[in-house]
């Protein structure tokens, strides 16, 4: 082990020296030439990467604090179908993406009505956090939203989005059984739930 493993991180210098579309959809993805420095010294240069272009996105962790409960979302994710889930619905916190001149704080709000009919009351950020940064640049903000849970709508989404989602309200303690079964099964839900076990107590009344 390095004698200096437990230093801080040190800024480094990098360079991109090229990037081109190598496909364009609804998504993006590049073809990035990167050059960096090395930790023990010098440089590596020439380096090929492909990445996800995904932009920034938002999840909101919807928690009405007198009913103790959690306004949960369920929809059907590509990507889980992509890699074979027998069972690609997957329950979630409310998500979108960032479009431009947005603020994330913005989305957040957004989506809530769209994808579950809560206007939220307050908005806290919790954490900012890059989702996949070795094969993507999307940044994601997780906010705390607190809420009326009984303003909740059974179903929600866009049809031009084409979105088909179903609203749950989930009490405290049947989403911590959750967590721990395993039910939860995709990062944000994770992590927001995570921060409501830890952070419950000091979720008082004002």
């Amino acid at each position: 082990m390095s004698e200096n493993a437990n230093d801080a991180p040190v800024s480094m210098r990098y360079s991109i020296s090229a990037k081109h579309a190598v496909f364009e959809g609804f998504f993006k993805v590049w073809e990035l030439e990167i050059s960096h420095q090395l930790f023990a010294g010098g440089e590596q240069s020439g380096v090929k990467r492909e990445v996800f272009m995904r932009g920034e996105a938002v999840g909101v962790l919807l928690v009405d604090r007198k009913q103790r409960q959690v306004v949960l979302v369920e929809q059907f994710r590509a990507g889980a179908a992509a890699a074979g889930s027998e069972n690609p619905w997957l329950i979630e916190l409310i998500a979108g993406i960032v479009e431009p001149d947005e603020h994330p704080a913005q989305v957040a709000a957004r989506e809530s009505i769209e994808e579950a009919g809560c206007e939220p009351i307050k908005l806290k950020p919790i954490y900012e956090y890059w989702v996949s940064p070795g094969g993507s640049d999307e940044k994601f903000y997780l906010f705390y939203g607190e809420v009326d849970a009984n303003q909740a709508d059974a179903f929600g989404g866009l049809d031009s989005e084409h979105e088909d989602i179903r609203v749950h309200k989930v009490p405290f303690e049947q989403v911590y059984r959750w967590l721990s079964e395993g039910r939860l099964n995709n990062a944000m839900t994770i992590i927001g739930i995570q921060w409501l076990m830890l952070n419950e107590s000091q979720l008082v009344e004002n």
